[in-house]
């Protein structure tokens, strides 16, 4: 009798803990935020969309991909659109996590056109409180700088970067992107960036999703692929390479999400 007891008991752990495993995967949704239409068409096109709302003049796809809940969303370019995408999200979709996908610029000389950036971290270039006593990039009275994105999604979007990248052809790093409120395209400024703050690349929203995120405890990862190298060529670089880049990036995230 005291076997069966125990037998039954065993049995009730077990299903409480399938139950558990069951309902945090279905209470999982995530928020996938790119800048332009070329950075979220490829994955809404893999999306089951069930519904679409407008909020902030931003047209939030909510649905399914790989029978992951998903908000797909394009932000629009710079740091405001960036936060208060991420904030949406945040509140009105209750997302659990938050991927930033889409194409930078270059700051390493030996990252290249085609090569993938996964963030360790995220900073803003172009906040500058240095005159009162910051430090260069410090968020007055927080302490920090610099916002690090989770360790879980980090070795989730690496290990689909891996399986969707030819290393014969592009290189995979992780470290630190720049962001800013303007658009790089000269040596002075990308090396007044990299004077500074070091960094892989740079681009125009992923500080404020980073921001935001940290605020809100809401873990998030960044994914980029290298469209140009943030000098002289990159304007005619951007133009020519931001789809295939954008559509590289975009099946790393879909890989992902099928491996969440």
């Amino acid at each position: 009798m005291r076997r069966v007891k125990i037998f039954l008991s065993l049995c009730l752990c077990l299903c409480f803990m399938f139950l558990f495993v069951s309902n945090s995967e279905a209470s999982s949704k995530i928020g996938i935020i790119g800048a332009m239409d070329i950075e979220v068409n490829n994955l809404k096109a893999a999306a089951d969309i069930s519904r679409k709302i407008i909020k902030a003049d931003m047209e939030f796809c909510e649905g399914k991909i790989n029978n992951m809940n998903v908000v797909i969303v394009k932000c629009g370019i710079g740091k405001v659109n960036a936060g208060i995408c991420a904030q949406i999200l945040i509140d009105l979709f209750g997302v659990t996590h938050i991927i930033n996908t889409g194409v930078a610029g270059s700051l390493n000389n030996n990252i290249k056109i085609g090569d993938i950036v996964i963030a360790r971290e995220a900073v803003q270039h172009d906040y500058d409180v240095t005159s009162i006593g910051f430090k260069p990039g410090e968020i007055p009275y927080t302490g920090l700088y610099a916002f690090e994105t989770d360790k879980y999604l980090r070795e989730k979007a690496l290990k689909a970067a891996n399986k969707i990248i030819n290393p014969d052809n592009h290189k995979i790093f992780e470290g630190r992107i720049c962001t800013g409120d303007q658009f790089i395209s000269n040596k002075e400024a990308k090396n007044k960036i990299t004077s500074v703050f070091g960094g892989e690349c740079c681009e125009m929203e992923s500080g404020a999703i980073a921001q935001t995120c940290y605020l809100n405890h809401v873990p998030f990862i960044i994914i980029r692929s290298i469209s140009d190298t943030a000098d002289e060529t990159e304007i005619a670089d951007f133009h020519e390479f931001e789809t295939e880049m954008a559509n590289i990036c975009a099946n790393i995230v879909k890989c992902m999400i099928e491996g969440f």
